[in-house]
């Protein structure tokens, strides 16, 4: 490797990946890693594997191919292989998955470093050999029947040309951590036979703490399944140390791995309390031109029903478990209590992890599991939330006020006692009256003034409403009365030419969300009174609008594609492709060859228009299949209209507390290279900019039409009136005052319901972008999604309409591309504001 470096290292595109690369990486990295371990001093060893690592690292997409619970081959050689994005690759020929193992939703665990549950590493393709579940009796058994695991099994080589097997597609469900703390779930019933009838095998893993792994299996069948039972199996390759039987207060089963006297524990339980006996097995087998030891423990469990549940807990020597059980066993979920060195906590698991709103009614929010104990919250994906602990000082001051009131009713009480016996006794009662009174005023001064040093209320004890002692108190009191988070109704809005499309990869063929462009040619605007520009006006539209009930039309389509999805989908007419009549006559020529280039042109004119409208037509039907499959999904409206994001009160105002806006704002220098230069004819001419920012200030037309005229837009109008048309300086303007209107009018939206997002983050750092947007929406973002959003930013591979293809060079081409008086001229007119965003000036 060392005397031919180029033949060994991956490749810088992907045009140059095959088959060989792959087996390249697979084969020699490792003892090259070795080699760099026993040879430190061998620098040219180190660079090359530091470059070669540095090359890995630049395509971030081919980094989780050996995952197991994805798809076959990884998801970016699945998604090569049947997205067919390059005409060169021919299907799995180009792969060969043989090396592939059946271990969908398999894992390991190690705390400490010491391995406690592991793998069985690279050999023969079984599914009992893989920490993975397997069901009996099946139809289709190929081996052990009449027991069968995963698709493929059965073989030295995985069965890839099997029917079926090249299909099979795992997916990793959810993965978040916070500190120590960790939850990872996947779904592996495409991993299975058709013919078992599964309907979800659904494992999720919970690091409770460093020490201390729940794992818990839902498997769901059909009611024609033949399944009648499961076994779960767990590896060991570490020859020294050995499982032994173990039971767990004497309630349940388990497994014990003593290591030098520390004690290495597992035990498990289904929902019903049933805790079956284990057999510990051990088996050899034939890899890498040598046997392999192993030693496993196999839990074999009935399933009775159609839902089963079981729950394994796995912990090291320096944690103590006291106890575990299901607390909760319902149709969307599971919940239950592991009490850790005396400190319980309750685990909550979404399992119908399909259903947004399945997951939110069960867990409080749109994510999939989430730990509480007496200290916080934890809910995955989203971070964590502390109680807050209940002060003591108001009963403090409540028991030092009683005590004073007490002493002092004590000696009113004396003082008129001793008016009653004023005759038995020689005491001048004036004289005691007066010591009494000023003793109970003492008392009482002193009172207040030592409360009023604690409190800063008008009456310590009373419970003013919207008064807070505490900021941060109060902020976390609030986060915690609150047990439910809405669902959010996403509307991204922009200037169009800013890019807002690539968040289509966030949200499309995701469970979770619909995605919906607006306008299309099937899913267009009602038309009003209110004519909405395609690219932008100055229009506002306030709260009071919609109370008032104006606009009603676009009021009742709002609330028809938030609320009713489903049916306004089904109630949209599916046209036909229109016939396009392009005229025939001319006046200067009749010749043959002319007519030829006119039919020509005519046809290719049809083919367009019927090719446009064939998509969007298939577009509904894609859209009216996802809402049939997911019906609680939640709407992403992309409303591609600059005209929209004025509106955005009225649109709350519509939607309800739901509403959740996402703004994507762009360089203006970016966005004017985009208008000017990215495309012949320029989107300025092709869109007639011109025209568009004419009849935006048209007073005979918007006078009546247009509530309020956003007063950002008048230095444009001042420009316009004295004809100019120096189309970079106009743009300038155009930019300025959209995005100044947008930040005055989001200001008047709730903190929680307003987003903005730089287009430039979205491809320069996609994972942070996607976490930040997610938790904006109080859903935790999938990994597919966040893959799908990362192959789009850094493959070249896909491209935004007048943009061409994705990638960090490519949005910055104006730095080496649009003169240096236009960039000066545009940073002179929005350079306030382009700091304010994040965007610093140019210096060549």
């Amino acid at each position: 490797m060392l005397s031919s470096p180029p033949l060994y290292m991956p490749p810088a595109k992907y045009e140059e990946f095959s088959s060989k690369w792959n087996e390249i990486y697979g084969n020699n990295l490792p003892p090259l890693a070795l080699y760099c371990l026993l040879a430190p001093e061998d620098s040219a060893a180190l660079q090359f594997l530091v470059k070669f690592m540095d090359r890995m690292a630049e395509y971030p997409d081919w980094k989780v191919t050996s995952a197991p619970n994805d798809e076959l081959g990884g998801r970016a050689v699945y998604d090569i292989v049947h997205a067919k994005p390059y005409t060169w690759v021919d299907g799995w020929n180009s792969f060969n998955p043989g090396h592939e193992h059946p271990d969908q939703n398999s894992f390991t665990f190690a705390p400490n470093g010491q391995v406690f549950v592991s793998e069985a590493l690279y050999g023969p393709k079984y599914s009992y050999l893989n920490n993975v579940l397997v069901f009996s009796p099946s139809p289709t058994s190929q081996c052990n029947a009449p027991w069968e695991g995963q698709l493929g099994e059965c073989g030295k080589w995985l069965r890839w040309t099997d029917e079926g097997v090249g299909e099979s597609a795992g997916e990793v469900v959810a993965a978040s951590s916070h500190r120590d703390s960790m939850f990872v779930s996947g779904e592996s019933a495409p991993a299975y036979s058709s013919a078992m009838r599964l309907k979800s095998v659904y494992r999720a893993l919970v690091l409770l703490n460093s020490q201390t792994l729940l794992v818990v299996d839902h498997v769901e069948k059909w009611e024609d399944s033949p399944v009648k039972t499961l076994s779960a199996f767990f590896h060991n390759l570490d020859i020294d140390f050995k499982y032994v039987p173990y039971r767990f207060m004497d309630r349940y089963s388990g497994a014990l791995m003593d290591v030098w006297d520390a004690h290495y524990k597992m035990f498990w339980v289904d929902s019903q309390g049933f805790s079956p006996d284990s057999r510990i097995q051990e088996a050899e087998q034939a890899a890498e031109f040598k046997k392999r030891w192993t030693q496993f423990i196999n839990v074999t469990f009935p399933m009775q029903t159609t839902i089963s549940r079981m729950a394994y807990v796995m912990h090291g020597p320096y944690v103590k478990i006291s106890g575990c059980r299901f607390i909760d066993d319902s149709k969307n979920g599971v919940r239950l209590s592991v009490i850790i060195n005396n400190t319980e906590k309750i685990i909550s698991i979404a399992t119908n992890h399909r259903d947004i709103g399945a997951r939110s009614n069960y867990l409080g929010f749109g994510g999939y599991a989430k730990i509480e104990d007496r200290h916080q919250i934890i809910r995955f994906g989203l971070g964590a939330q502390l109680i807050p602990k209940q002060t003591t000082v108001d009963s403090q001051l409540f028991d030092f006020g009683f005590t004073v009131n007490v002493i002092a009713g004590v000696i009113l009480c004396a003082a008129i006692g001793f008016l009653t016996l004023q005759r038995k006794f020689y005491v001048c009662f004036s004289k005691l009256m007066r010591y009494a009174l000023l003793s109970v005023l003492i008392l009482w001064i002193f009172e207040l003034l030592f409360v009023s040093n604690s409190c800063d209320q008008l009456l310590c004890g009373v419970k003013w409403k919207g008064v807070a002692t505490n900021p941060e108190v109060s902020k976390q009191m609030r986060l915690y009365d609150q047990h439910h988070f809405p669902l959010p109704t996403v509307v991204i809005t922009t200037l169009p030419g800013s890019g807002s499309e690539i968040l289509k990869h966030l949200f499309y063929n995701n469970s979770g969300f619909v995605y919906l462009r607006v306008p299309t040619e099937h899913l267009d605007i009602p038309e009003t009174e209110f004519e909405f520009d395609s690219l932008v006006d100055a229009c506002e539209w306030s709260r009071a609008d919609a109370q008032r009930g104006k606009y009603k039309i676009i009021q009742g389509w709002l609330h028809s594609l938030v609320h009713d999805t489903h049916l306004h989908l089904q109630n949209i007419p599916l046209h036909e492709p229109v016939r396009v009549k392009v005229s025939s006559r001319s006046s200067s020529s009749r010749d043959r060859r002319k007519r030829a280039r006119r039919r020509e042109l005519a046809a290719d004119v049809r083919g367009k228009v019927r090719g446009s409208i064939e998509r969007d037509v298939e577009y509904v039907r894609e859209l009216r299949r996802h809402i049939g499959m997911y019906p609680n999904s939640r709407v992403v409206l992309n409303l591609r209209s600059g005209s929209w994001t004025l509106k955005l009160p009225f649109i709350q105002e519509v939607v309800g507390p739901s509403l959740r806006a996402i703004y994507v704002v762009r360089d203006p220098r970016a966005w004017i290279f985009l208008m000017l230069y990215n495309s012949k004819p320029s989107l300025y001419s092709l869109k007639n900019i011109p025209q568009h920012l004419a009849l935006m200030f048209k007073e005979d037309i918007n006078r009546d039409r247009c509530p309020a005229f956003a007063q950002e837009y008048r230095p444009l109008w001042r420009l316009l009136s004295r004809s100019e048309t120096n189309p970079v300086l106009l743009l300038a303007h155009l930019w300025l005052a959209h995005t100044s209107a947008v930040l005055r009018i989001s200001a008047t939206l709730p903190e929680e319901a307003y987003l903005q997002v730089r287009f430039e983050d979205v491809v320069n750092f996609p994972q942070d972008t996607a976490e930040r947007i997610h938790s904006f929406l109080g859903v935790p973002v999938t990994p597919s999604a966040l893959n799908q959003l990362m192959f789009t930013t850094s493959t070249n591979l896909y491209n935004l309409m007048y943009e061409g293809d994705i990638s960090p060079d490519n949005i910055n081409i104006w730095r080496q591309n649009m003169p240096r008086k236009e960039i000066r001229l545009i940073e002179d007119t929005c350079g306030f504001l382009m700091k304010r965003l994040g965007y610093s000036r140019y210096n060549s």
